[in-house]
């Protein structure tokens, strides 16, 4: 099909509105990705020689006990925040599903700890968790309970950062809320009339009807949690120790402290190789648990 000049013309001016895009994402996003991919199999500094080390940096990981220990603090961190982020994210979101006053009041509340982010909240959470003068230290006497020294506990330190971003899981509500407020309330009238209890309607009904959207907020908790970086920064810089070593804030000391940018570039392409397996994982996984309505229409 032959086209028109007017098409021409309108082809012409839509390349011509998004080159500026293109030109970002090709000058500040694949060039420096492509960059570090070549950084990773060199030996390079800025204040001396470079040196082509082929798979060397990525055998050298395999012999860091620092990489190894990353890892584990960081797969530790997944376990415990993901099931319990996407729990009280979506426990919120069945709480203001219901019609009371002052909803939107509410809505926004839950939702604002996801807005305030950066150094000013980590430092309030210093002041939280301090063992001296913390605020949750102090509820906690209220019912007896001595409160861990959280922050400077190698037990409690990563709890903490649990803590820390369950509190932010608003985020998550406003999509939980989302996909609730989608499910037919026919299916709910129908399951009441053939006696079903609530917890019957929320298993047999709510989750599958929402599968699709508990499938992208376990991918997006599982990036999230393989990123965390500023928050450790700021309150404990990996301490005590190396308890609170996520991989990311590593990379970071490897990369900048210690002018390693080869080595740095190696660990940010094994981090999108694994982050990219675990996706791919959920996925091929989600067939068996995901129910698709579109899918089911196109059978009959």
């Amino acid at each position: 099909m032959i086209a028109t000049s007017h098409q021409r013309r309108e082809n012409r001016n839509f390349y011509l509105w998004i080159s500026p895009w293109i030109f970002g994402f090709l000058v500040f996003q694949v060039g420096p990705m492509l960059f570090s991919l070549y950084l990773s199999f060199m030996h390079w500094s800025p204040f001396g020689s470079s040196q082509w080390v082929g798979f060397g940096q990525y055998i050298r990981m395999l012999h860091d006990p620092l990489f190894w220990k990353s890892l584990k603090v960081t797969g530790y961190f997944t376990v415990l925040n993901v099931p319990l982020s996407m729990i009280a994210g979506l426990a919120v979101a069945l709480l203001l599903q219901r019609e009371v006053r002052g909803l939107r009041f509410f809505r926004t509340i839950y939702f604002l700890p996801r807005a305030l982010t950066g150094v000013g909240v980590a430092y309030l959470w210093v002041y939280i968790f301090s063992p001296n003068f913390g605020l949750l230290d102090h509820l906690l006497s209220y019912v007896g309970v001595h409160g861990p020294a959280w922050l400077y506990s190698r037990t409690w330190v990563i709890p903490a950062f649990v803590l820390m971003d369950i509190w932010s899981a608003g985020g998550g509500m406003v999509i939980w809320l989302g996909a609730l407020q989608d499910v037919p309330k026919t299916l709910y009238e129908a399951a009441s009339l053939d006696g079903a209890t609530s917890w019957s309607q929320f298993w047999r009904i709510t989750l599958p009807m929402i599968s699709p959207v508990l499938l992208f907020n376990l991918v997006m908790g599982v990036i999230h949690s393989f990123e965390v970086f500023s928050n450790v920064y700021v309150m404990t810089a990996g301490g005590p120790g190396t308890s609170s070593l996520f991989y990311v804030l590593y990379l970071f000391k490897e990369a900048f402290p210690g002018f390693h940018f080869g080595y740095a570039s190696a660990l940010a392409w094994t981090l999108f190789l694994i982050i990219l397996a675990f996706t791919l994982l959920i996925f091929r996984t989600s067939r068996t648990w995901v129910y698709y309505e579109t899918e089911v229409e196109g059978r009959r």
